[in-house]
């Protein structure tokens, strides 16, 4: 704008303030904006995602990466096979207790069911891993489960393992194929399920598997993140 118009400057400049006050009104909540959630990466191009590590129990893991309208996604399938892939975090939860993640089951592992050990079978597991020390017998893990057979609601011990918690959230094949949206105050399942304070948070955990049932599963799991 030429320099030598003072009117058109006076109106340019009278347009843009309130712009930028609104600007500097918000620019002091940015960072805390920012700071509200805690994601769990899955980046594209490898499989196992790159930060993550896979677990195999039986059989060799079939963990790889697609992309969805939610983000990348980690897709598993199962044959027979027991398999699970985890990825560090390092945060408060007590600051961030609230798990958020999208799944969608595809196929279920024929006959499961979690309150069986010979059919302890799920398409679809998230856990929050709590370690202590050995951590191999020792550490803690709450599972949040798609089961085939065991009811919504209910809170279980894993009977293979006495320091696994489950809570089934879906069960049976209602809603196959369709994405889900989730959130569980962790921190409070934690206190519910071991009557106890949870200790330091050391990974999240998706798991699959159908070596019990000698069947099959698929599923998905997206946009994973812990909220205040």
């Amino acid at each position: 704008m030429p320099m030598n118009n003072p009117v058109g400057l006076l109106r340019s400049l009278a347009l843009i303030t309130p712009f930028l006050a609104v600007v500097f009104l918000l620019l002091p909540l940015l960072p805390a904006l920012a700071d509200e959630t805690v994601k769990v990466h899955i980046p594209p191009g490898e499989s196992p995602p790159k930060g993550w590590t896979v677990k195999e129990w039986r059989g060799k893991a079939d963990i790889g990466v697609v992309k969805t309208q939610f983000g990348n996604a980690i897709h598993m399938k199962s044959a027979g096979t027991s398999s699970a892939v985890y990825k560090e975090i390092s945060f408060d939860l007590r600051e961030f207790p609230h798990l958020n993640w999208r799944w969608k089951a595809v196929k279920l592992p024929r006959g499961a069911d979690v309150r069986k050990k010979t059919t302890d079978d799920q398409a679809v597991q998230v856990y929050v891993v709590f370690p202590r020390w050995p951590e191999q017998v020792n550490s803690r893990l709450v599972g949040y489960i798609w089961d085939s057979s065991a009811p919504e609601g209910l809170a279980i011990r894993s009977a293979k393992s006495k320091n696994t918690r489950y809570i089934v959230l879906k069960s049976g094949g209602e809603g196959l194929g369709s994405w889900f949206q989730e959130k569980r105050n962790v921190y409070d399942d934690y206190r519910a399920l071991f009557n106890e304070e949870p200790p330091k948070a050391g990974s999240v955990s998706i798991m699959i598997d159908s070596d019990d049932t000698k069947s099959t599963a698929e599923a998905f799991v997206s946009d994973i993140y812990f909220s205040k």
